[in-house]
């Protein structure tokens, strides 16, 4: 599948990783003013996108910044150990994309609906990132070292709240004035594969929604006034992503038959369009989602290991067994 196909869909590819596959599968090239690198691990391996002049963003439909994933297909196991090895790697990540003084004011952002599971990471992560703004100020001083001010938020969705999520985060970071937002929502795959198993990182805010066809206004640095680091790990993929790619491995078995050659010869993309949109009424292709039975067991997974990379970063001085045992 090529980027026309998400285009015509109305699917947004929210992970960049993906976005530069599409990209580099279509035109076989490196691409302009994008840079990659990869660094394995025992239980995961990081990729890390650097988007940085105006052709790459265009091509590839991001903003210019650094986007870091993370796949750790371990996560879907119950292995705790592994995950804990996950949950060092994305804090020395989320580490390396924090530029702020020992004792900065940050904020912790979860995004979404806690009514809905495939929804609820951001809530889920903030119920169990390790909060110290309210005790801060009054913690003695070898209390403090290593640590920093921490608060968080869950601003809930429009619909439950009838204010954009923006408007809410912007009030309280007129209020509290943080140094650095971390802003933490579910996203939209194009591989089922990833779902649960993939935490991307990018210092270029996040527009909540945008994964399912539902773009709310964007937070980041020009709307917030501070920087924003965004988190998102995959929840769900879009059903017709799933009908697109089963048809595709139909075209290359179909290609590779002396008998059925005939119809592959008849096959073309806009009759694949056209199969999809209809299977897929009485939803637009872009707008039906597929999650896993599972969810509710991957959303607790990942939330636990987003909010233990979150607290490790920013608070060196805590190692990961004290904050084990300040989450519970």
């Amino acid at each position: 599948m090529d980027l026309d196909f998400f285009k015509k869909n109305s699917i947004q590819v929210d992970l960049a990783v993906e976005a530069h596959e599409i990209v580099r599968g279509q035109t076989g090239q490196e691409i302009p003013g994008c840079a990659m690198d990869k660094e394995s691990y025992t239980h995961a391996t990081v990729t890390i996108v650097r988007i940085q002049e105006a052709e790459a963003e265009e091509i590839m439909g991001k903003p210019r910044g650094t986007y870091v994933t993370i796949e750790a297909p371990v996560i879907r196991e119950n292995n705790r150990q592994a995950h804990q090895d996950v949950v060092e790697i994305l804090a020395k990540q989320l580490s390396s994309l924090i530029h702020l003084p020992e004792h900065a004011n940050v904020l912790v952002v979860g995004l979404g609906n806690w009514n809905a599971t495939p929804d609820a990471l951001g809530p889920k992560v903030v119920g169990m990132t390790l909060v110290t703004r309210h005790m801060y100020h009054y913690a003695p001083d070898e209390i403090k070292d290593g640590m920093r001010s921490v608060s968080a938020l869950a601003p809930g969705v429009l619909g439950l709240t009838g204010i954009e999520t923006a408007e809410i985060i912007k009030g309280v970071v007129d209020r509290i004035q943080p140094e650095l937002i971390i802003a933490v929502d579910a996203l939209a795959s194009r591989a089922v594969e990833r779902i649960g198993t993939t935490l991307q990182l990018a210092d270029t805010g996040i527009s909540p929604g945008s994964g399912i066809g539902n773009k709310r206004a964007g937070i980041n640095q020009e709307s917030m006034g501070v920087p924003v680091i965004a988190i998102g790990v995959p929840t769900v993929v879009p059903a017709a992503v799933i009908a697109g790619e089963a048809l595709d491995r139909l075209v290359e078995q179909t290609k590779n038959s002396p008998a059925l050659a005939p119809v592959y010869y008849n096959m073309n993309s806009e009759a694949f369009q056209g199969i999809i949109q209809d299977v897929l009424q009485p939803y637009t292709s872009g707008q039906l989602m597929v999650t896993p039975k599972e969810v509710d067991a991957l959303i607790e997974n990942t939330a636990r290991i987003v909010a233990g990379g979150i607290s490790l970063a920013l608070h060196p001085s805590i190692s990961s067994e004290e904050y084990t045992t300040y989450l519970h």
